[in-house]
């Protein structure tokens, strides 16, 4: 898709996400991407949910193409799903897709009905040795 016209894809299962060779595959280190505007649908009301997801991986031979990647996640806005389904979907999809040594994901999202739910899964502890950044978006406070 790099470099080419790509469509967005109507749904998750259609999305293709590509990868491309770790160029410091014997190195670890941590890669972050940070989507403050992901949206998808309630599944009861279809109603839109709003998210602020930060996707932290340790590559080992793969990196994400960032393009598939984002329309990979603007595939969701007419994805009916709950919010702990959605973050822990990507999640999976990028250790089946990209295998890394490790990976998390915080799903910040909105409130909805008044309550924020917030959403972590990782695959396991962080690898040794390799600076992992908090991911630093503090919790919902509404106005005050």
């Amino acid at each position: 898709m790099l470099g080419q016209h790509a469509r967005q894809p109507a749904s998750p299962e259609e999305a293709r996400l590509e990868r491309v060779p770790n160029p410091h595959p014997g190195k670890r280190y941590c890669v972050r991407f940070t989507a403050p505007e992901f949206t998808s649908l309630c599944p009861i009301t279809g109603q839109p949910d709003f998210a602020h997801l930060v996707i932290d991986y340790v590559p080992d031979g793969w990196l994400v193409e960032s393009k598939s990647l984002k329309l990979y996640l603007t595939s969701f806005r007419n994805h009916g799903a709950f919010h702990e389904a959605c973050t822990v979907e990507i999640g999976d999809r990028l250790v089946r897709e990209l295998k890394p040594h490790w990976l998390r994901i915080g799903g910040y999202w909105y409130p909805r009905g008044g309550i924020p739910i917030d959403v972590f899964w990782q695959t396991g502890a962080p690898p040794e040795g390799v600076w992992i950044p908090p991911q630093d978006v503090p919790g919902y406070r509404g106005r005050g």
